[in-house]
C-alpha cells in the first residue's frame, strides 16, 4: 500500500511538470528605448503637438484679448455693441474649444497620428514576441514595464534583449 501510494504521488509530480507552463517577462519600455523609430516617431509627435498647442493657444489668448478689451470699453458702448463684441468673444472661444478637439480630442489628429506613425512598430514588437512564444513555447508572456501586480520576476525570464535581437536591434 504504502508503495502504490509513493507511485501515485510520483506520477502526480511527473504529470505536473509535463504540464507545466513556461513564462516570459518583457519590458516594453526597455525595447521601445531601443529602438531609433519609435524615437523618431515619439519626437514628431512632439514636434506637431507642440505646433498644434500653439494654434490653440494663439487662439485662446486672442478671445482672452478681445475679453480684456470689451471690459475696459463696455461703459461706453452701447447695447447693441456690446452685444456684437460678446458674439465676437465666444465665437473666438468656441473656435479656440473646436481646434482643440480637432486635434486633441479623443479622434482627433494627434490621435490618427500616433496610431498611423505607433502601430507598426508595436506590430512589429507584438510579432516578435508572438514568433520568440511559438518558437520556445511559452505560455504566458508579460510585460514588466506595466509591472501591475508583479512583486518580483526573476531577470533570468526577461526575453527583452531576444525581442531587440529578432527586431534585428543588439543590445
Amino acid at each position: 500500500m504504502k508503495k502504490l501510494f509513493t507511485l501515485s504521488c510520483l506520477l502526480m509530480i511527473v504529470g505536473a511538470q509535463s504540464m507545466a507552463q513556461k513564462f516570459a517577462l518583457v519590458d516594453m519600455e526597455y525595447i521601445l528605448k531601443n529602438i531609433p523609430a519609435y524615437e523618431r516617431a515619439s519626437e514628431q509627435l512632439n514636434q506637431v503637438s507642440k505646433k498644434w498647442q500653439a494654434e490653440v493657444d494663439a487662439l485662446t489668448e486672442e478671445a482672452q484679448v478681445l475679453y480684456k478689451n470689451y471690459q475696459s470699453e463696455a461703459v461706453f458702448l452701447s447695447t447693441e455693441q456690446k452685444t456684437k463684441k460678446e458674439e465676437e468673444i465666444v465665437a473666438k472661444e468656441k473656435e479656440a474649444a473646436e481646434l482643440k478637439k480637432k486635434y486633441f480630442g479623443p479622434e482627433g489628429e494627434l490621435f490618427k497620428k500616433r496610431e498611423s506613425l505607433m502601430a507598426p512598430i508595436q506590430d512589429e514588437i507584438y510579432n516578435a514576441v508572438k514568433d520568440l512564444s511559438d518558437s520556445k513555447g511559452y505560455s504566458l508572456i508579460l510585460d514588466r514595464a506595466s509591472d501591475t501586480g508583479i512583486i518580483f520576476a526573476s531577470p533570468k525570464i526577461d526575453i527583452s534583449n531576444e525581442v531587440l535581437a529578432k527586431l534585428g536591434y543588439s543590445n
